[in-house]
């Protein structure tokens, strides 16, 4: 309960054991009394703490109706703790030794595995000088010579994908996201939430991503149009069927956390207002400011006519083991960090380390874009061309382990139970993790989209 923004927790009631292994033996209590100690300096609430009477129970074993008559008592005590000081009980907790070596053990395998990546990074950049090497050292040789890797599809690499419109959307709102994350992390680091502050990050959350919605539109738009795409305004029906989605979740987390009808009905509704007059004239406008930008895609070499039939590749190189391989790494750098987030948003922890959790979020973009770089071109030098959705998949993938691990910490680490538990809890976190799919799949996407046009624009070809 919170009471005065302060968390309190109390037992509901207890159960015990009568017999060894028959669950028929188990006997079911209810606490009905709680007695409330509040600390106070002058006319503001320091602490307060609950404790259940163990002596006032109700016995619910028989599955049959009971009336119950809730009962609690109050006494204050004063303090004289100041009021700027009510919450340091709660960052020392957060801040004990063990959990800041496990914070700490976090930072150093995420720094790990950003060294891997940068071990990769260097492979792949010797691959590629040898590579430069090759291909200009002597052009009169080059020309008797039949291409191979990368360089054989050079007319083939820029071809536009495959549903375009839908690659711009999903750029669009992966940039959006990223945008709103970022915001959300400086407006942490300077001390905007507090953890008895219940709504901030909510209302924070709803306002950043009606006001970032003209950078989505901008986006998606000026990428369609330099994709030679025309019906740009498709491209913004797309972003704006994901805003309904995702108004759709808000007003579902708040259906399932209201009891009253008539306020859910109202906060809904301003919600949707709120939502709809601001988002969706910026997603518009930044959809218009994006078809007028003219920018071309610049591509370093010219596409031919004909597309290349792409080789065949063995099962390991197929889009599914490689977005496999594209998310265990980076979800193998936050995975820590990950269980004190669930047990803040899905338990009764507190979580204030923002900054730890900021350090994490840096080396989870970086991972996500040297490993998807890494993949890219693996997939090049086998002369696949078809790079554009794969890049996005395998920088998206990591949302998927973060699905993987929903699973791990319901059965396993949360005492959640019923059908109203389990929808709720697999339904918001497939939305959360759709963002991470989106967010982290335009990362990746963007550092292969440099990465291409860096090495294509440093040879030449005919």
């Amino acid at each position: 309960m919170y009471y005065d923004d302060l968390p309190i927790w109390s037992f509901l009631g207890k159960v015990e054991k009568e017999g060894k292994n028959d669950p028929s033996e188990y006997k079911y209590y209810l606490f009905k009394h709680l007695h409330f100690t509040i600390f106070y300096n002058k006319d503001r609430v320091i602490e307060i703490t609950a404790q259940s009477d163990l002596n006032a129970d109700v016995d619910l074993t028989e599955e049959k109706e009971v009336d119950v008559e809730f009962m609690y008592s109050v006494k204050w005590k004063k303090t004289e703790i100041p009021f700027e000081k009510r919450m340091e009980k709660y960052s020392q907790s957060s801040s004990l030794p063990h959990h800041l070596e496990i914070h700490w053990f976090s930072i150093k395998s995420g720094v790990i595995v950003l060294l891997l990546n940068g071990f990769f990074a260097t492979i792949l950049m010797r691959v590629l000088k040898n590579d430069f090497v090759k291909y200009a050292h002597d052009e009169e040789s080059a020309e008797d010579q039949e291409e191979t890797g990368w360089k054989y599809i050079h007319g083939d690499v820029f071809r536009y994908p495959k549903y375009k419109s839908l690659l711009a959307a999903a750029v669009g709102s992966g940039t959006q996201l990223c945008t709103l994350a970022i915001f959300i992390f400086m407006l942490a680091l300077v001390g905007v939430f507090y953890p008895y502050n219940r709504g901030a990050l909510l209302t924070a959350l709803v306002v950043i991503y009606a006001l970032t919605a003209g950078i989505a539109g901008y986006t998606a738009a000026s990428f369609f149009c330099q994709l030679e795409g025309t019906n740009w305004d498709n491209v913004v029906g797309f972003k704006f069927g994901s805003w309904i989605y995702w108004n759709s979740q808000f007003e579902m987390r708040f259906a399932l956390r209201s009891s009253e009808i008539l306020v859910l009905q109202v906060r809904n509704l301003l919600l949707t207002g709120a939502l709809a007059l601001v988002a969706t004239p910026l997603l518009v406008l930044g959809g218009i400011a994006g078809k007028n930008s003219k920018a071309e895609f610049q591509a370093p070499v010219r596409t031919t006519i004909y597309p290349r039939e792409i080789p065949r590749l063995p099962w390991y190189r197929k889009t599914l083991p490689q977005m496999a391989m594209a998310g265990f790494l980076p979800f193998s750098a936050i995975y820590i960090e990950l269980y004190y987030i669930f047990a803040s948003v899905w338990g009764h922890r507190i979580y204030i380390l923002y900054s730890f959790l900021f350090i994490v979020f840096i080396i989870l973009l970086i991972v996500t874009a040297v490993i998807t770089v890494a993949l890219t071109y693996l997939q090049l030098a086998a002369e696949d061309h078809e790079w554009w959705w794969r890049s996005f998949l395998c920088g998206g993938s990591t949302g998927l382990f973060i699905y993987g691990y929903c699973l791990y910490y319901y059965y396993a680490r949360s005492d959640m139970s019923g059908f109203m538990q389990t929808s709720f809890f697999f339904g918001y976190m497939a939305c959360v993790c759709y963002a991470f799919f989106l967010m982290l799949g335009s990362i990746g996407f963007r550092a292969s989209l440099l990465f291409v046009r860096h090495i294509y624009g440093s040879i030449k070809c005919d």
